[in-house]
């Protein structure tokens, strides 16, 4: 089983972003222990609820392991000094999507994680890092990041220990789900697509879209 410092525990609040738009992607690190709830960390929030956060959007994993990716991509872009710098809620080294199962839960401080679902990547991120075809740079690596649903609510603070305590589903790493669901690869898997929406543990609402996905996709 997997166990891994956590370097950082992040939150945020919705600020202006674009025009009147408001966006909480801007994530910054707190000192001391902070309340695990169903809906994520105490005092962070999502400015589009429509999109972000929820019971099965409540913490967002992105490894600083990809930082150095986007060094060489970007340039060493200030923002790639904070570890909140993708929205993130909880920033590691040496935990990366093709480790990561959905389902696997994980002891963080006293609170029960469990993985659900990769995170989609928008527009947003490009804007705030002000470089274009980041997007695409995610979709082709599979650089994405991770949700967690919280099964027990607890407390953590940085310093604290990732512990791993069930694998979840082993033949769904979270690259492979990112792959199946929004990859490059042509022409769309139609029967990985058909499986994910049996598999209980991925977030209903994605398994929702992804029927829908099916549904409006001819068969070639």
């Amino acid at each position: 089983m997997t166990s891994i410092r956590v370097e950082a525990l992040c939150i945020g609040q919705p600020v202006p972003f674009r025009g009147e738009e408001l966006s909480a992607i801007g994530k910054a690190p707190i000192n001391g222990a902070i309340h695990i709830g169903h809906e994520g960390l105490a005092g962070d929030a999502q400015a589009d609820r429509r999109y972000h956060g929820g019971p099965d959007m409540a913490l967002h994993h992105f490894p600083l392991d990809h930082h150095a990716f986007w060094r060489g991509e970007i340039g060493d872009h200030p923002l790639l000094d904070q570890p909140g710098a993708f929205g993130t809620n909880i920033a590691t080294h040496g935990l990366t999507e093709e480790a990561v199962n959905l389902g696997a839960r994980y002891r963080l401080g006293s609170a029960l994680i469990e993985v659900s679902r990769p995170r989609q990547p928008c527009w947003k991120i490009e804007h705030r890092f002000g470089h274009k075809n980041m997007l695409r740079q995610i979709l082709k690596t599979r650089r994405c990041g991770w949700y967690y649903r919280v099964i027990e609510e607890g407390t953590a603070q940085a310093g604290d220990i990732l512990e791993q305590v069930s694998h979840g589903r082993e033949e769904w790493p979270v690259d492979r789900v990112f792959e199946a669901i929004w990859g490059t690869s042509e022409p769309m898997d139609r029967a990985l697509l058909h499986a994910l929406t049996d598999i209980q543990e991925l977030a209903p609402a994605l398994r929702d879209s992804i029927r829908r996905k099916l549904e409006s996709t001819p068969e070639r």
